[in-house]
């Protein structure tokens, strides 16, 4: 009993030091577009980089295990742990997938070249080979030494990466395909007056769509302030923690040392027991609340950007505005002209006819009077 639970005092050790920093090396990294499958269709991609990012292989010595990671910036968009059970699938010449059961998706990549592909591929059967050799001799030194401690695995306890510690090698870059779609220009008409005004609303409109998500953005920051500062807290009680296990684990060390109180040592291991399981359950709501944080971390930067994004399309479209007041004011100058040389042509026209009348007056008198003399003569 007091071996098994020295035992479980050093994973609990070995736990916190996991949480606290410890990090996984890179073996093979290569660059590449990342792609989800859509959680509500399961058939389309849903894209969950913007550009081509590093896509990293890591061995986890603590843990024995193989893991596919990549960031985007700060945020993790692949964290996939390889099991004996999974398979990459090549659907393409340059794209490949495969099922992560733990994470409930399926992940995609777009490769620049087939060789990329090819190679990824070739490292995950390999890697996937060594994560069965490795849960082999782990279930047999399990079977080996049978103990209750062994038989508690550690779980899928992730370590902190950043987005230095996974620099890739191959710096080769996919170019996405991104057809583009000129924008037809409209042709100025005599509607150009209500377009302006439409044009007006649509501004107010996406003024106070910013507005409301400047008020958005203001809450997230306080939130997110408030986050960093109970992750400093968080810190130093997981280091508290960190301090309190090795104080215990020296205190069992001491009191197995003294083998005559046996009495005393039960009632004090159970003690201890009890202590480590609520340090335990407390660092896992710690735990599930930093993700909580997270979590919210990340939805005030999708604000952020939403809002940059309504920022620029409310200045692409004063920029539009302007453009079609300065079309819709040369158009009435235009038109204004044409009116004044359309009512100068219909006087001079007039005129003429008035010219002509007369004229075709005369001839019919000249030619009566032609007439008359014919007949008297």
């Amino acid at each position: 009993m007091l071996k098994n639970f020295l035992c479980q005092s050093h994973f609990f050790l070995l736990h916190v030091e996991v949480l606290l920093g410890t990090l996984e090396q890179p073996i093979f990294s290569t660059r590449a577009h990342v792609f989800q499958i859509d959680p509500n269709t399961k058939k389309n991609w849903v894209p969950t980089s913007k550009h081509a990012v590093t896509v990293s292989y890591f061995f986890d010595s603590t843990r024995n295990v193989y893991r596919i990671i990549s960031l985007d910036g700060s945020k993790a968009i692949i964290n996939s742990t390889i099991t004996p059970n999974m398979t990459f699938t090549k659907t393409s010449q340059k794209f490949g997938q495969w099922a992560d059961s733990r994470a409930n998706t399926v992940y995609g990549l777009g490769f620049s070249s087939e060789s990329h592909l090819v190679k990824f591929a070739e490292k995950f059967a390999e890697f996937k080979e060594a994560a069965r050799l490795a849960k082999e001799k782990s279930q047999e030194k399990m079977e080996l030494t049978s103990t209750p401690s062994q038989e508690s695995a550690p779980g899928d306890l992730q370590s902190p990466l950043t987005s230095e510690s996974i620099n890739g090698t191959d710096n080769d870059r996919v170019t996405p395909d991104t057809p583009q779609h000129p924008e037809a220009r409209a042709e100025p008409s005599q509607n150009a007056l209500p377009f302006s005004h439409s044009s007006s609303s649509i501004n107010k409109h996406w003024e106070a769509e910013l507005a409301a998500l400047k008020g958005n953005n203001a809450k997230l920051t306080a939130a997110l302030l408030e986050s960093t500062a109970n992750v400093k807290q968080w810190k130093q009680q997981l280091a508290a923690y960190q301090e309190e296990a090795e104080r215990l684990h020296k205190r069992v060390t001491e009191l197995e040392c003294v083998s005559g109180q046996t009495t005393g040592i039960k009632s004090q291991k159970t003690e201890l027991n009890r202590t480590i399981e609520e340090l335990e359950l407390a660092l896992k709501a710690k735990e599930e609340e930093l993700e909580r944080l997270k979590a919210e971390v990340e939805s005030a930067n999708e604000f952020r950007s939403q809002r940059d994004s309504l920022t620029q399309r409310l200045q692409e479209t004063e920029v539009r505005n302007q453009t079609l007041e300065a079309q819709l004011t040369d158009l009435e100058q235009r038109l204004e002209s044409s009116q004044l040389e359309r009512e100068a042509f219909r006087k001079s026209l007039r005129s003429l006819l008035e010219l002509l009348d007369s004229k075709i007056f005369e001839l019919n008198e000249l030619r009566d009077a032609l007439a008359k003399l014919l007949e008297g003569s």
